[in-house]
């Protein structure tokens, strides 16, 4: 067995790629669906105003509309039926997950397997459903009430651009759901990274023209295309560091056979929760509001002129809310997917123990204690990565958001995901192809 991994490894290159046909098959129907996803992206909303939104979008793109549009794909800075994005969805999975951790009738389905959590995921695409309704509605009213945005205003207006934009978010959804089950997994994660990297040319172009004008010295451009390579690379050590938790296992006799204790590691991630984290506390902050900001480029006054105005990027209380719910999300979403009282009795029921620790409960506490450190570094690590552009907005005066923090993480660890789904089909390609090689073997013989 061990030869034929070490065979398998070594035989692992661009010529295994090209005879995978069912993983080119995956790449081609994921590509597929990101351009469905981007062409949707540049249909306008019916019965808007271009040169109006244009001008809207202008006079907020560095704030809270900014970090929606890049959600989004830039669909929001064209108002395009897919503005709302999933950003209903990631808001609906929030709440599940809050409420199967507090609603016993939840958590129960949680531990039923795979049929509650085909349960539960029916409930969030209920809850998307009316959270997109609800949202869709609100950007109807807050266009409406915004100038000459709206060419024909009225209940119409209001029905179409409610069913458009829900309708939008419940294809992504679907296609979602289908990038995952036929494509090359992670769909929702995909469409955000789309979106991102579809953006990230023209903010290099805004960028260098700011340059270019003056407006940025060219060692502070300089500085700023260094820094992202420098979060980059800080982004990829941090997402593969992990505390490894040495596992023994007793000697144990089969038959007359005597088998050697085996040792074992339990890995840890530094980063248990992911790129969750920021993606949910951007949701959270970007839920109420979307429809302020509308109101604030308006020139409306009143609660939601100073709730836009105090939640913009850059603004002591966005960055102190935004670090608060990430590293609130880091701990919540860690307890969701991993479980140490279940670990700890898997360890006991296959004979597995922790040199110095008594198994079962003291196992459970010290991995609990040990999982409670390391989130702690992997909280900090997230809230520095994702606060570098509200600090180069505040104090650089830079009003990029695609060259540091939240979009740069989820570039890189979509795309570290990405690459080990598609090594694992490739492995799995090529074991099929030395089993069979070694039936045939047989065969002959």
């Amino acid at each position: 067995m061990a030869s034929a991994a070490e065979q398998l490894a070594a035989n692992l290159n661009f010529g295994a790629f090209a005879k995978a046909d069912e993983l080119k098959k995956r790449i081609w129907f994921t590509l597929g669906a990101l351009v469905v996803y981007r062409l949707g992206t540049y249909i306008p909303l019916p019965g808007m105003n271009p040169d109006a939104v244009a001008d809207l979008f202008r006079q907020s793109q560095s704030g809270v509309l900014g970090m929606f549009n890049m959600f989004s794909g830039g669909a929001v800075g064209r108002l395009a039926i897919f503005a709302l994005a999933i950003m209903p969805y990631i808001s609906a999975s929030i709440i599940v997950q809050l409420l199967s951790s507090v609603i016993p009738t939840f958590e129960a389905l949680k531990k039923e397997g795979e049929q509650g959590r085909k349960t539960l995921n029916q409930y969030t695409r209920y809850l998307t459903l009316v959270l997109a309704v609800f949202q869709a509605y609100a950007i109807g009213v807050g266009l409406q009430g915004s100038g000459n945005l709206v060419l024909e205003p009225g209940p119409f207006f209001l029905l179409s651009t409610t069913l458009t934009l829900v309708g939008g978010t419940m294809f992504l959804l679907w296609l979602g759901e289908q990038i995952t089950s036929r494509g090359i997994g992670n769909g929702t994660s995909m469409i955000i990274f789309a979106g991102i990297i579809a953006e990230f040319p023209s903010q290099l172009a805004q960028t260098l023209e700011l340059g270019r004008q003056g407006a940025i010295s060219t060692g502070l451009l300089l500085g700023v295309l260094v820094m992202a390579v420098c979060v980059i690379a800080f982004c990829v050590f941090m997402e593969r560091a992990q505390r490894r938790l040495l596992i023994n296992y007793p000697k144990r006799q089969v038959g007359n056979r005597m088998y050697e204790g085996q040792t074992s590691f339990l890995p840890l991630k530094l980063n248990t929760s992911g790129v969750i984290p920021p993606i949910f506390a951007s949701s959270l902050l970007l839920l109420p509001t979307t429809i302020a900001s509308f109101s604030q480029a308006s020139g409306g006054t009143g609660f939601l002129s100073i709730i836009a105005t105090y939640l913009a990027h850059g603004r002591p209380l966005f960055m102190i809310l935004y670090a608060a719910l990430i590293i609130f999300f880091c701990f919540f979403y860690t307890a969701i997917v991993f479980n140490p009282v279940e670990t700890a009795d898997n360890l006991k029921k296959h004979g597995g123990f922790m040199p110095g620790i008594r198994p079962g409960e003291r196992t459970a506490e010290h991995i609990d204690r040990i999982l409670t450190r390391i989130t702690v570094l992997g909280a900090g690590y997230l809230t520095i990565v994702c606060l570098i552009p509200e600090f180069m907005i505040t104090y650089a005066q830079i009003p990029i958001i695609l060259l540091g923090g939240t979009s740069l993480l989820i570039v890189v660890t979509t795309t570290m995901d990405t690459v080990a789904q598609v090594h694992g089909h490739l492995l799995a390609h090529q074991y099929e192809g030395l089993v069979k090689k070694a039936k045939l073997r047989g065969a002959r013989r």
